[in-house]
């Protein structure tokens, strides 16, 4: 499984080309998350990602951050089913918002 780290993550959200996705419960992504990030909580991820994304897509999932295992365990099921290009933001959404970055 690959991590991405912040610098890296920002770059391909401004290129707009992956797929960011929040895994943790709902109420904690409708209370904030990193902008732009869609919200697949991990009891769902294996079946609502094969209904929503290409096995090609760039993913990237976060959770809440590096001692939150909920991130680590998406890629592992995401890469299990046959998606190649999975990456864990570790840090989430804590060194994203202490970074001063956009959250909605």
């Amino acid at each position: 499984m690959k991590s991405i780290r912040l610098d890296e993550l920002k770059k391909k959200l401004e290129k707009n080309n992956v797929k960011l996705i929040e895994v943790l419960e709902e109420d904690a992504y409708n209370k904030e998350h990193i902008k732009g990030a869609i919200n697949i909580p991990l009891e769902r991820i294996a079946t609502e990602a094969k209904d929503r994304f290409n096995k090609d897509d760039e993913i990237v999932v976060y959770c809440s951050n590096f001692d939150c295992s909920a991130s680590p365990t998406a890629a592992k099921k995401l890469k299990s089913i046959g998606f190649k290009n999975v990456y864990d933001y570790e840090a989430g959404k804590k060194e994203w918002k202490e970074a001063g970055l956009p959250m909605e």
